[in-house]
């Protein structure tokens, strides 16, 4: 280790920079060696590895982030060397370290890296790897790709090539299901031609009707249509998506079931006949298609329910002569009916869950399956051990439309893998950069506990000590979600959010109650921040005077609340106006990034995000950031003659509602638009957004043109 000698002043903030930078790369370098220590995967599976059992030397994974790390992990306990496929811009992503090689397939965006085939395939043979696992999206359904491997003796880690073709191709699919005697959902078995014919086909099975892509998933390429218009634009959009986050456009519409749960079960064949099911999934808490919040078992699904569902899932397995881990999705009505809704051909999001309750290492299984292993496990030894949930936490902005993506670099992250029954699965770490090119997932936070109530009380806490600094997340969603009352209960279906939260999600409520305790909060960091600046700045050390109390003004949301602050021996007593005391434990620092107190002598925590001068502070408090001003009286008084800052009228621009790549421009300058009208289109994270006019009026300028890169809130059409 090298010392550096620092004199004088400047030599302060040397060494300072100096410790903060060997934390950091002390903490990048134990965020490695946890994902590399299969122990704490253990504690969650009980799937014993077979070391004598002969199989492969080498994989290449086919995928990057978190479920590329997923895949690093087993294939390590199983002794098999890695390599890994990267793009340009993640040459030193965590998934490309944690791998015993690595190579680049070409630049940053999806379609000349992750999706290009070639390059891939050149990788698979200059490495003389003996398998590919694909992970989830991507390639994993590409029939294409699995069958040249197939052609060339390389073995896919999946269901054979004629199975994908089968079920991941939604239209064959839902015959398949037919034949196999699987509920099916209303709707036509063909391809869509065009527009057109997709008004003809909405308009005979009647609106509601989802308009999706045949070879989509992970809500990409669907739409809900209620009527022609929305069934043009759906159509439109899903299309494209589909062309760029697949590479097949093809097109399907059937009935959309109202309000139903979205259920799904885990299935796991071999190549001798073989199929179980790993019980189910209840995956309905959703936006935009997307799953945000998975669990199981269902608080919904009863032993016989669970039984019909995974015995239809295993018959439409064996009917295709399903080879690997797959999963069937349902949707399920309110009286326990329950439809075919789509097989996915390869390892889902949210498989940790089941891994939790079963102890089934699913990534074991089908590397196993793949090398031509029967399934060692019967239907009779998966068991249904306590309960697990899944939070999907993503780099967004919950408060428009429930999640835009966020882009940026992670400053401070530190995830709270250190709590018992916590699981993180990521592919990132301090430092790393959620950019415009892929998904905007930051982690799988999984939590596991013997029954549903004591899960969720693990992920609200797990959630309140989640460090992310550098981009918006929705992590104020996800743990207002496990306080509802309708969730707490169980009593939830797809359409959930918007029903919950029909202006979209506004950050915690703030009872009296909340108020109270971040104010006290606020007011304590406050109290500690002018004692440590007294302490620095203050007179000589034998004649420092340290103040007890403190007369604060704490404003919030606007709003202006007198505090009397007082230290006593370990705790402060903080005195409102109206004479409502609360007390804070004097257990804290302001350097920790977690500030764990008890408040009115209960735990609770906090992070400081940031302080300013003058009293300005950002806190995160019950999920949700605020900013918190704490002025001394004398300030206070000021404050009302400061100017307030007018809003802009942004009725007459249409401005950029987050980071992305413009794929079309509809309107021009000169034009007369409607309100409401598509004036353009941005791609974010593969999802395509149209953007339309506010109000009625005249083009005046556009500052954009197709493949223009765009920064959140930058305008892009000017109205008269």
């Amino acid at each position: 280790m090298a010392v550096l000698r620092l004199m004088g002043s400047g030599g302060i903030m040397l060494r300072r920079q100096g410790v903060q930078q060997l934390k950091l790369v002390t903490r990048l370098a134990s965020s490695i060696e946890h994902k590399l220590d299969p122990k704490w995967f253990e504690i969650y599976t009980t799937d014993p590895i077979n070391r004598s059992e002969p199989t492969f030397d080498k994989i290449l994974i086919a995928n990057r982030g978190e479920i590329a790390c997923r895949v690093i992990l087993t294939a390590r306990r199983m002794g098999i060397k890695t390599v890994a496929i990267h793009s340009d811009v993640d040459s030193n992503a965590v998934h490309v370290r944690l791998a015993d090689e690595k190579v680049c397939v070409g630049k940053a965006p999806t379609s000349q890296s992750y999706l290009n085939v070639d390059a891939i395939l050149d990788a698979v043979r200059k490495t003389g790897s003996q398998a590919v696992h694909p992970g989830y999206g991507f390639l994993s359904e590409n029939t294409k790709f699995a069958g040249i491997l197939e052609s060339e003796g390389i073995t896919f880690i999946g269901p054979s090539a004629s199975a994908i073709i089968k079920m991941g191709d939604k239209l064959e699919s839902k015959r398949l299901a037919k034949a196999a005697n699987v509920n099916g959902i209303p709707g036509y078995d063909g391809e869509i031609r065009d527009v057109d014919h997709c008004l003809e086909i909405a308009n005979q099975i009647g609106y509601p009707v989802m308009v999706k892509a045949s070879a989509g998933g992970g809500g990409k390429g669907m739409r809900i249509a209620w009527n022609d218009h929305e069934c043009k634009d759906g159509f439109r959009l899903s299309k494209d998506e589909a062309k760029s986050s697949f590479g097949d456009d093809r097109m399907l519409v059937e009935k959309y079931v109202s309000n139903p749960r979205h259920i799904e079960i885990q299935v796991l064949g071999d190549k001798h006949g073989n199929a179980i099911y790993l019980n189910e999934r209840e995956c309905s808490i959703q936006r935009r298609n997307q799953k945000v919040i998975e669990e199981s078992p269902s608080p919904f699904v009863d032993p016989q329910l669970r039984k019909a569902m995974g015995e239809q899932a295993v018959a439409m397995a064996k009917h295709v002569g399903y080879s690997s881990a797959g999963t069937v999705e349902f949707l399920v009505d309110d009286q326990k009916n329950f439809y075919f809704l789509e097989m996915n051909t390869r390892l889902q999001v949210e498989h940790p869950i089941t891994e939790c309750i079963t102890g089934v290492d699913l990534v074991y299984q089908m590397i196993r399956s793949a090398k031509g292993y029967p399934l060692r496990l019967k239907q009779s030894d998966i068991p249904v051990r306590g309960w697990a949930i899944e939070s999907r936490v993503y780099a967004e902005d919950p408060s428009k439309n429930f999640g835009l993506p966020s882009i940026g670099r992670l400053s401070r992250y530190i995830e709270p893998n250190h709590l018992e029954g916590v699981r993180c699965d990521s592919g990132i770490e301090e430092g790393s950069d959620i950019s415009v090119y892929y998904d905007p997932m930051i982690c799988k936070l999984v939590t596991y506990a013997p029954t549903r109530e004591l899960a969720i009380q693990k992920q609200i806490q797990a959630l309140d000590e989640y460090v992310i600094r550098g981009v918006t997340h929705n992590i104020p969603l996800l743990r207002d979600i496990f306080t509802e009352a309708r969730f707490r209960k169980g009593d939830i279906n797809t359409s959930y959010l918007p029903t919950v939260y029909p202006d979209g999600f506004q950050g915690v409520q703030l009872t009296n109650t909340v108020k109270k305790s971040l104010m006290a909060i606020g007011a304590v960091m406050r109290a500690k921040d002018k004692k440590r600046m007294r302490m620095i700045y203050g007179q000589a050390p034998t004649h420092r005077v340290i103040p007890k109390s403190f007369e604060f003004v704490v404003n919030l949301r606007e709003e202006n609340t007198p505090c009397t602050v007082v230290e006593k021996d370990g705790y402060y007593v903080i005195t409102f106006a109206d004479g409502e005391k609360v007390t804070v434990s004097d257990t804290f620092n302001l350097a920790e990034p977690v500030a764990k107190m008890k408040v009115n002598g209960k735990n609770d925590i906090a992070q400081l995000i940031w302080r300013k001068a003058g009293g300005k502070m950002r806190i995160r408090y019950m999920g949700t950031a605020f900013n918190v001003n704490v002025l001394e009286g004398s300030v206070a008084d000021y404050m009302k003659f400061m100017p307030v800052l007018v809003k802009a009228d942004t009725s007459k621009t249409v401005i950029a509602p987050m980071p992305g790549v413009v794929k079309s421009v509809s309107a021009q300058v000169g034009q007369m638009v409607p309100e409401g009208q598509e004036v353009c289109v941005i791609e974010a994270m593969k999802m395509q957004n149209s953007l339309t006019a506010a109000s009625a009026g005249k083009v005046k300028a556009i500052h954009i043109k197709t493949g223009d890169t765009v920064e959140e809130d930058q305008v892009l059409v000017e109205f008269e």
